[in-house]
């Protein structure tokens, strides 16, 4: 079975969504989204809090794990991914982080023109519906709902407090002209629902008659003819199918599933293709390299003040939570990954700030998992530019298998001295006079750690993933570029990749936000670039399923 339309894009994620409604837009492209998950159908995805629920169920999530790696204690960190329409956007914590100003100038300087700050800025603004309303940093009116929390509780303002009281600037928009300093994240909710892209961009768009939805559709290989590509090949029910594309077909499938599809495509290091048995179509060394993620440390501390735990834990409590969210849209269930937001330096020499706090007013084994019976708070810290590098790459050439994922944490002894300098600075926040005597003791990873070779132990031993996996389709022109400035593949004609994967370099916070800027600016440059090919009749496409 086969169609033909003008745009084919891999993946409904917080990418595909963008591209889908903002190609669509002109009624003269046909348009085809092809999504391996569902539809956005499980009421846990719209509940802010849902993550909980929403994670690590393999209806909505691909449930990747890395391999093991030595360098993490031998463990296997899980990777949640969104499967589903939204992607992502769908599971995550709804936290709203753009990164830094130098993050996009970097990207220039590395060769990628009209990638600068000054260049991404527009995108970000044209993408955002700011609840605070619009100023020089921020948009109303786009697609995107960004808001304020909707809970508040005593131990993130004591956190806040402590973190002013060793000398962190309180910042009550680190998405605005500075990124340092401490207060509330901000979140994309509205009115105590989560707004992903499948809810801001896709929905609206859904109507349209040149737009056509494929769920449960999982894209094997891309079609080529010589090194030009004209569609893909994805499974449906069991029946293969084929979706030809006149004008570009787009991977938006995520620094693990763009590598995966280019590397069954034949585009990949030929060694590894000639070891699986996939007929190399183009020697490109890059595809699934430079794999970069954000490597957190979470503490626990007890508290002598009551937490979210309590409430959690608590039969009659609990269900004030869910009267609270059932009435007015507030509450726990409100609740982003985070509440408290710190953009710091894990040293006083470091020129800008390296590390990031996701604070959370209670606390848990790990993300995803039932409180504790106890009273506490996290304190996560992450790197926000590490040094390691990891890759992902195919096992096999059966296109429905895994790609093995060797994330290669704390692999480079210059990321050894900001992770222990993240716990230092943990620590300190913790003993400042405003939770000091709030703080029974540290549960994780507890005093015990003390020098500098003990605290790198405790990050191997208790780190997991914050989830912020990129980079492995670089943006770039030197040998392990796989995309040029205008996120075309290098060495094929009509492919492009536009997602996490394109990142030079991880940016210093979140991921959603930048993802979203990157399918906002390659959607002008796809456009672009369509004005100088003849465009098809408008013809609708089939309907969508």
């Amino acid at each position: 079975m086969e169609q033909e339309v003008d745009y084919v894009i891999v993946g409904a994620g917080s990418a595909g969504c963008v591209l889908a409604n903002r190609l669509s837009f002109d009624p003269r492209n046909s348009v085809v989204l092809l999504e391996a998950g569902g539809p956005d159908t499980n009421p846990w995805i719209h509940v802010p809090v849902g993550y909980f629920k929403t994670m690590h169920n393999p209806e909505l999530d691909w449930c990747y794990r890395t391999e093991p790696d030595p360098n993490v204690a031998g463990r296997r960190i899980d990777w949640p991914r969104g499967k589903v329409l939204g992607g992502s956007s769908s599971l995550n914590g709804l936290l709203y982080v753009r990164g830094q100003r130098q993050d996009y100038d970097r990207w220039a300087e590395l060769g990628n023109r009209g990638w600068s700050y000054a260049h991404v800025l527009p995108y970000f603004k044209k993408s955002e519906d700011q609840e605070r309303g619009a100023d020089a940093y921020h948009g109303v009116g786009g697609p995107l709902k960004v808001s304020d929390l909707r809970l508040r509780r005593p131990i993130a303002d004591h956190f806040i407090a402590a973190a002013q009281e060793i000398g962190i600037p309180a910042n009550a928009d680190y998405n605005g002209a500075s990124q340092e300093g401490v207060g509330y994240y901000q979140q994309t909710a509205y009115k105590g629902l989560r707004w992903s892209t499948a809810k801001g961009f896709l929905k609206p768009a859904r109507m349209r008659a040149n737009l056509q939805v494929v769920t449960r559709a999982q894209v094997c290989r891309i079609v080529f003819e010589g090194r030009t590509a004209v569609g893909v090949e994805y499974i449906q029910g069991g029946e293969r199918k084929i979706v030809r594309a006149r004008a570009e077909v787009i991977l938006a499938s995520g620094a693990i599933g763009s590598p995966q599809i280019l590397q069954h495509s034949g585009i990949g290091p030929a060694p590894l293709l000639q070891r699986v048995g996939v007929p190399v179509r183009l020697d490109q060394p890059g595809v699934g390299r430079n794999l970069q993620d954000h490597l957190q440390v979470r503490l626990v501390f007890r508290t002598r003040e009551r937490t979210l735990n309590d409430e959690v834990n608590n039969p009659l409590r609990k269900a004030w939570i869910g009267m609270q969210y059932a009435l007015w849209r507030t509450g726990p269930l409100t609740l982003a990954a985070s509440q408290v937001a710190i953009f710091t330096r894990s040293r006083p020499d470091v020129d800008r700030p390296d590390i990031q706090f996701h604070m959370q007013p209670l606390s848990a084994d790990k993300p995803g998992e039932g409180a504790h019976r106890f009273s506490a708070f996290t304190s996560s810290v992450c790197q926000l530019r590490p040094f390691s590098r990891g890759h992902v790459e195919i096992r096999s050439a059966d296109p429905l298998q895994y790609p093995a994922i060797h994330a290669n944490y704390l692999s480079d002894e210059r990321d050894h001295p900001v992770v222990i300098g993240g716990i230092r600075v943990a620590r300190r926040i913790a003993a400042a006079p405003s939770l000091a005597s709030r703080i029974v003791s540290e549960f994780t990873p507890g005093a015990q750690y003390q020098s500098d070779a003990e605290l790198l132990e405790a990050a191997r031993q208790y780190s997991q993933s914050i989830y912020h996996p990129a980079c492995t389709c670089k943006m770039g022109n030197d040998p392990l570029a796989v995309v040029d400035e205008r996120l075309r593949v290098r060495g094929i004609a009509r492919l492009r990749v536009v997602d996490a994967s394109i990142m030079p370099e991880l940016v210093s916070g979140n991921t959603n936000a930048p993802v979203i800027m990157i399918a906002e600016k390659a959607a002008d440059m796809i456009i672009e670039d369509g004005r100088s090919r003849p465009v098809s009749a408008a013809v609708p496409v089939a309907a969508g399923v």
